[in-house]
C-alpha cells in the first residue's frame, strides 16, 4: 500500500510535466505558423519526451522504494504519467480547435486537399476522402483517438522500460 501512495505523486507530476511539454512545442508551433508544416516535430518530441519522462517517473519510484520496482508497478506508473499527459493533451486540442483557432481543421482540410491534388486522385475521389474525414474531425472522435494512441504507445514503452529498470528483491541476492 505504501507502495501506491508514492506512485501517485511521480505519476501526477511526470504526467503533468509531459503534458505540458506538448502543450509547449503546440503552441510554439502554431505561435511560428509551423503547425502544419512541422508535425512531424511535434511526434518526435512528443515521443522522446513520453520515454524520458517514464524513465524519469519509474526512477524515482525505485529510490523512494529502496531501489525496487517490478514489471507491474513499472508498467502502472508508465501508463498513469502516459494517460495524465494524454487527457491534458485532449483538453489542450479541444480548447485550440475550438476556442484559439477554430479554423484550424478547415485549414488542415484544404492542406489534405491539396495533398490529394497532387497526387493524382480524381474529383470524386478527392470529395469521398474529403467526406469521410470529416466524420472523423469532431472532438469526441478526437478525444477517443488520442486516448487510443497514447494508451497504445504508451503501454509499449512502459512495458520495455519497465523490463528493463524492474529490480526486485530476489534480485538482490
Amino acid at each position: 500500500m505504501e507502495n501506491q501512495a508514492s506512485s501517485k505523486g511521480i505519476i501526477l507530476n511526470n504526467g503533468l510535466y509531459l503534458g505540458l511539454t506538448g502543450v509547449i512545442v503546440g503552441l510554439i508551433l502554431y505561435a511560428t505558423g509551423q503547425s502544419f508544416e512541422l508535425q512531424w516535430v511535434s511526434n518526435v518530441v512528443g515521443f522522446v519526451a513520453t520515454i524520458v519522462f517514464v524513465v524519469l517517473g519509474m526512477r524515482a519510484f525505485k529510490a523512494n522504494n529502496g531501489g525496487f520496482m517490478s514489471w507491474g508497478q513499472g508498467v502502472k506508473i508508465g501508463m498513469g504519467i502516459v494517460m495524465i499527459s494524454a487527457v491534458i493533451t485532449v483538453v489542450y486540442t479541444i480548447l485550440f480547435t475550438q476556442v484559439i483557432e477554430p479554423d484550424f481543421q478547415a485549414q488542415a482540410m484544404e492542406i489534405q486537399k491539396q495533398a490529394w491534388v497532387d497526387a493524382g486522385l480524381t474529383d470524386e475521389q478527392i470529395e469521398q476522402s474529403m467526406e469521410m474525414a470529416e466524420k472523423f474531425q469532431g472532438p469526441g472522435i478526437a478525444a477517443a483517438f488520442i486516448l487510443a494512441i497514447s494508451a497504445f504507445f504508451g503501454f509499449i514503452v512502459s512495458a520495455i522500460t519497465a523490463a528493463i529498470m524492474k529490480k526486485s528483491e530476489e534480485e538482490a541476492y
